[in-house]
This record gives C-alpha cells, sequence and structure tokens, in this order.
C-alpha cells in the first residue's frame, strides 16, 4: 500500500512538496497556512471574511493530474484577470473557492467539492479554521527590537527575525488536518518561506500537539536559496530556528540540495544531535534555478522512506532470528 504522506507549508514551497508526492502516492493530505494579507487572497479575505484562498487555490493546482483534463483545471485555477476594474488581479481558482464555500457553508467541504473537479490526487485542508496573522519581533541593524505585523510585510522585513507569533494566539486547528498527521505514514515539513509558511504550523497548538504526537515518520525539506525573511540564513540557521520553536519534534530525517549546504559537516553534526539523518542529494532542476524538481525531489523522499522500511525489515529479522535461536 502506498504511505499516508501530509505535507505542510504553503505557496510556491508546498506546490514543490505536493509535485513530487504526488509522483509517490495519491495518499497526500496537504496542510495549507491562512495568513495571507496580500493579493487577491488578502482583498477576498477582507470584503468577505473568509480564510486566504490562495495558497489552498495553488496546493490544488499542484494536485492536478497530469493529463489534458487536469493541466487545463490548473490553467484555469491559477488564471488571473488583468482589467481596469474590481476584478484586477483576482484569479478564477480563488473565486471559485470562495464562492463555493458561500453556497455550501462549509470550508473543507468546499475544498473538497474543488479537488474532485480538478481530479486532484490528493485532499488540500488548512492548517486552522479562522484566518489568521503572523507577528514577528525583529532586530534591526542598529540592535533595536520592532514589531512587524502582517504576513506580507514579514515575508520581505530586511529585518533579522527573532520571535514569531500568531493572532489570534490560540486558534482553532481544523479538525481533518489534525486527523490526518495523527494518522500519516509520514510528514513532509516544507520547503518554503520559513517563517511565514513553514513555521506557522507549529504555532497553532492542536496541531503542534498531533505533529508531536503522531507516529508518522517526519521529514525536513530544506530551501534551496534564502528569501528575504531568511536573508544571510545558511542551512544549518533553519534548522536551529526550527529547533528553536519546536524543540519537542521528533525529526527523521532532513533533505537538501549540495548547492544549498555551505558545511556538509556542520548540518550533519546538527542532524545528528536532533536525532534524524541527513540526506544530501541534488533535488533543484537542471537549470539550477532556485526550483525544486519534481523528479529529483521525488527521488530523495522515496530513498527516504525505502531506507526507513530496509531498516525496520533488518531489525525484525534480527529480532527473529534472535527467537529462533533462544527457541
Amino acid at each position: 500500500m502506498r504511505p499516508a504522506v501530509v505535507a505542510l507549508g504553503g505557496g510556491h514551497g508546498l506546490s514543490a512538496a505536493l509535485s513530487a508526492l504526488r509522483l509517490m502516492t495519491d495518499r497526500i493530505t496537504a496542510v495549507v497556512t491562512v495568513a495571507d494579507d496580500g493579493g487577491s487572497s488578502g482583498r477576498l479575505r477582507e470584503e468577505m471574511g473568509v480564510l486566504p484562498p490562495g495558497d489552498l487555490r495553488m496546493a490544488l493546482a499542484a494536485l492536478c493530474d497530469d493529463s489534458d483534463w487536469g493541466r487545463t483545471w490548473r490553467d484555469l485555477m491559477q488564471h488571473r484577470f488583468a482589467t481596469d476594474g474590481p476584478l484586477d488581479h483576482h484569479s478564477v481558482g480563488n473565486l471559485l473557492i470562495v464562492a463555493l464555500w458561500e453556497l455550501l457553508g462549509d470550508t473543507v467541504d468546499g475544498l473538497d467539492l474543488v479537488g474532485r473537479l480538478l481530479g486532484a490526487r490528493g485532499r488540500v485542508l488548512p492548517m486552522a479554521s479562522v484566518p489568521l496573522c503572523i507577528e514577528a519581533d525583529v532586530r534591526t541593524a542598529q540592535g533595536r527590537c520592532e514589531v512587524v505585523r502582517g504576513q506580507t510585510h514579514v515575508a520581505v522585513t530586511p529585518h533579522r527575525i527573532e520571535h514569531l507569533r500568531l493572532h489570534p494566539a490560540d486558534p482553532p486547528a481544523c479538525p481533518e488536518a489534525v486527523a490526518a498527521v495523527r494518522e500519516a505514514d509520514w510528514v513532509v515539513l516544507g520547503p518554503g518561506s520559513w517563517y511565514t509558511s513553514v513555521l506557522p504550523h507549529l504555532l497553532v497548538p492542536q496541531l503542534r500537539a498531533a505533529l508531536v504526537e503522531t507516529p508518522a515518520r517526519i521529514v525536513v525539506v530544506l530551501n534551496l536559496t534564502p528569501d528575504n525573511e531568511t536573508a544571510g540564513m545558511r542551512a544549518v540557521d533553519h534548522l536551529e530556528v526550527l529547533r528553536a520553536h519546536a524543540p519537542e519534534l521528533a525529526l527523521h530525517a532532513v533533505v537538501a540540495d549540495p548547492g544549498s549546504v555551505d558545511d556538509v559537516g556542520e548540518l550533519a553534526d546538527l542532524c545528528a544531535a536532533m536525532g534524524c539523518r541527513l540526506l544530501v542529494r541534488q533535488v533543484r532542476r537542471g537549470d539550477q534555478s532556485a526550483v525544486h524538481d519534481p523528479l529529483r525531489l521525488a527521488a530523495a523522499l522515496r530513498d527516504v522512506v525505502e531506507d526507513y522500511l530496509g531498516d525496520v525489515g533488518t531489525r525484525a529479522g534480527r529480532a527473529v532470528g534472535s527467537r529462533d535461536s533462544d527457541g
């Protein structure tokens, strides 16, 4: 049976993970951040009081089947209007999702229906049941501590981020997302904007508890290059920040591209200290752009799964051999 995998994140990073995972399994659940406050999503969130649909839309598009039907729906979901009127920059997918939420009166039912319409190879869920606001404490070059509010502002801050929090501070998690994490075989965290797409999942108490308590193996996929919010941070720094925000989170493996790691030995030592494996594989596209290649990332994740299954089989064989010798 193919593994049940939950991927957590948002935006282009989550889309990259989903594009790889759908080559491995069709038992996929994407758990998506809901803190976007810019662009079409921000406008719909403000005008209609709904969850920002943009990252949810991108996850659904990434799970579309690679067929004429899937590609057509993927392109339609991502299509944006360019007008001088109120529809300017709204995407068709955002409007479709919000319209179904209004008709059905249920966020999850609406997303499931869109998924069926698209023939998506998996399910897309929000990480929380209410829209969230990200707030960060940052340290300026002059040493001052300042507060930056809103995902769009945190994502472009030129200052070093020291601490992250959500408003509301104790948001209700999406129950279906919590159940998916608890029932998963594997959980994939990253790649993506570290502070605005990856770490927020650990700030939703019920979801954090599920990630800590799940029997699933957790794999972290590191970014290929820093973005605005992580400028100057190395691969090892990303992992240190993750450990600082969730020291009790047990990781099974970390996947990193060799071109993104300046000191493999230091990263390997940190992984060993955290009790997880480091897999250094080329997972970026062949043109060396800062984009994960779905086939290469899928191969790396498949190796992580197969190595684990091989270890389990070896341990089981040893246990059987020990019982036989005792008899």
